[in-house]
């Protein structure tokens, strides 16, 4: 199977609903998630990827578990 390599527009998406939901600017999970908010504005616009280490930050920060986001993702992914 080939490696997927364009951004995750999906996953952006989840962080950024969780993101509103919890009421957080991108500035806001940024400092939480230990990531300058430019790049929380380029994952949440799908114009890159995460790395391991930081989804599980971005998670923590939006209190929340990486499996429950990963589900977000792929619910938004989806086709309908």
């Amino acid at each position: 199977m080939a490696r997927r390599v364009e951004p995750q527009v999906a996953l952006g998406r989840a962080i950024r609903a969780l993101r509103q939901e919890r009421g957080m600017s991108q500035e806001e999970l940024g400092h939480r998630a230990d990531i300058h908010p430019t790049w929380v504005s380029h994952l949440e616009s799908g114009r890159t990827n995460p790395a391991w280490g930081t989804v599980f930050r971005l998670a923590e920060a939006l209190e929340t578990r990486v499996s429950d986001l990963a589900v977000r993702a792929e619910l938004i992914d989806s086709p309908e």
